[in-house]
């Protein structure tokens, strides 16, 4: 498959490019200009492309999107809209004109409130916009919900659904997997999960 990942350079990125070339398929990285694409995996094609900015034709040739990108916890609400917002939902758009098959959605656990409170209210909401505008756009799409998120490694289980504990966490290197199954193999299209890690990580086992 040809899977274009907007946020590849990131922590979470890095992890899920990774895991794209090890299954056998054709990453390609949605990268700016100043992108330090270093440590990307061998075998990642890069297209140029900001997400504040997108421009026609970014998800030709794609049979699946995954967004996995994300402004950063130091930028303002400005740049929180820019991306996490009307980048993320001007991606959908260039996606379903471009014809393609299936769309994955990084968000954040507290996404579904259209209305959100607390310090991380804005972004939130910002996420919750672009979650709504994917499920209207008549793609096949998954998104994941994950609770906060640690570097460790893969763990020996994951949970998804109504089980998992929002005071718990989620490795980025588990979300990566689950995004990739889920672009990979359909087998969670049309759904949305909340995600957590369980059990010993893999690098201690």
């Amino acid at each position: 498959m040809n899977i274009l990942v907007a946020g590849a350079t990131g922590k979470t990125g890095l992890h899920l490019v990774q895991e794209l070339v090890d299954q056998g398929h054709k990453p390609t990285a949605l990268v700016r200009e100043s992108s330090d694409t270093s440590a990307l995996p061998q075998g990642v094609d890069l297209r140029k492309g900001d997400l504040t900015n997108l421009q026609d034709g970014v998800c030709d040739g794609m049979d699946a999107v995954i967004f996995a990108a994300g402004s950063g916890g130091s930028t303002g609400p400005e740049m929180t809209d820019k991306v996490d917002r009307d980048g993320a939902k001007r991606l959908i758009d260039l996606a379903a004109d471009a014809g393609v098959k299936r769309f994955v959605m990084l968000s954040s656990v507290g996404a579904d409130q259209s209305d959100p409170t607390g310090e991380m209210a804005h972004y939130l909401k910002a996420k919750h916009e672009a979650d709504e505008h994917l499920k209207a756009s008549g793609m096949t799409y998954f998104i994941l919900r994950p609770v906060a998120l640690n570097n460790d490694g893969r763990s020996v289980r994951v949970t998804l659904g109504d089980e998992v504990d929002i005071s718990a966490q989620a490795s980025r290197a588990d979300v990566a997997h689950v995004l990739a199954e889920a672009a990979m193999s359909g087998s969670l299209d049309g759904m949305v999960h909340l995600m957590q890690s369980a059990g010993r990580s893999l690098q201690h086992v």
